[in-house]
């Protein structure tokens, strides 16, 4: 066997287990996410394997769209009325993906999101236009199927967009921090400290928000502490942790959901899920540029004082230059004459 071969043989290997895990992983987030169905169990108000589906076609290119594909035809096989139907969803919920990657390799995202630009992409192509397909598909779908309480056709449409684009808003953000994490080194106790009140402050705004009392807006002041003092690394995490916990109240019809219909309850759930994961995208993203600006500005003032310090020159060894004050005053203040 040639070593083109075995090489060509190695990345084919590496692509099935790439396929087959981004399959398991579709799998499993989608049972978890079926946790909190809604509309004839069809539909979530956050759909994750939507967010790894997108994630993993930034990280990892379009050659693990099959395991894409397979992770939703394994869902949905469960879950639609026939196989044709079944079928039809697995082609939406694979399309809306691969429609985000287009979009976002167009518009040069860059996975680090670093750029606020990259937070706009992420938002407004990768999530609310890219879902359209996968909304419109299955809704259509289950529609025509007969799948649909009467007058249920733009409440299921309006849950499965937003939680397909919730799932690219929360989870997404989340998996490519978590690409990139690394240890902290050298990090002082002050910064530890700060990071455990922060778990501790988001896990006190969950119970809040799934009290009895309309406590949800409690959860903007800590993204914005997150997005401020952690970036990314504290915002993505701390938008998902919240935005569950609103979930949980959304289902238990508590707080600010209790007393409502079931279509004024999902709207103000999802608009609310929608503003948290924008104030944590966009703001971390404005303070990591902010922060690199300053950065690259102190650099440039560093290299700029080195290059004056090593073009300016020699005075050492040179009699010091009269001041002219001091012969001023030695002269009552009139000129020394020539």
């Amino acid at each position: 066997m040639t070593v083109a071969s075995r090489d060509e043989l190695r990345s084919g290997g590496r692509a099935a287990l790439q396929i087959g895990a981004v399959a398991v992983l579709y799998w499993v987030s989608g049972k978890l996410g079926l946790f909190q169905l809604f509309m004839g169990g069809q539909v979530t108000p956050l759909w994750p394997p939507t967010g790894i589906a997108v994630a993993s076609l930034l990280l990892m290119g379009l050659r693990v769209w099959p395991g894409i594909a397979l992770g939703a035809l394994l869902i949905d096989i469960s879950l639609g009325p026939t196989t044709t139907a079944a079928l039809v969803i697995t082609a939406g919920n694979t399309l809306a993906p691969l429609c985000a990657y287009a979009l976002l390799r167009r518009t040069g995202f860059r996975t680090r999101m670093n750029r606020f630009q990259d937070a706009l992409a992420l938002v407004f192509l990768g999530g609310l236009t890219s879902m359209l397909i996968s909304a419109t598909v299955g809704s259509s779908t289950l529609s025509l199927a007969h799948a649909l309480p009467a007058g249920g056709f733009w409440l299921t449409w309006w849950v499965w967009w937003t939680g397909d684009a919730m799932g690219v808003l929360l989870v997404t953000p989340l998996l490519l921090v978590l690409r990139s994490a690394h240890w902290p080194k050298d990090t002082p106790p002050s910064g530890w400290a700060e990071g455990s009140l922060l778990v501790a402050a988001t896990m006190g705004v969950g119970l809040l928000e799934t009290s009895r009392a309309p406590l949800l807006f409690v959860g903007f002041p800590l993204l914005t502490w997150a997005a401020f003092r952690f970036q990314r690394a504290g915002a993505t995490p701390c938008a998902l942790a919240v935005s569950i916990f609103a979930i949980l109240a959304a289902t238990h019809r508590t707080g600010p959901f209790a007393g409502h219909t079931l279509l004024t309850g999902m709207i103000s759930l999802q608009v609310f899920n929608g503003a948290a994961a924008l104030t944590a995208l966009l703001l971390a993203a404005a303070v990591t540029e902010r922060n690199q600006t300053q950065a690259k500005i102190e650099e440039a003032c560093r290299r700029l004082a080195d290059m004056v310090a090593r073009t300016a020159p020699d005075t050492d060894g040179l009699p010091a230059l009269p001041d002219a004050q001091s012969d001023g005053e030695e002269n009552g203040g009139q000129p020394r004459p020539s």
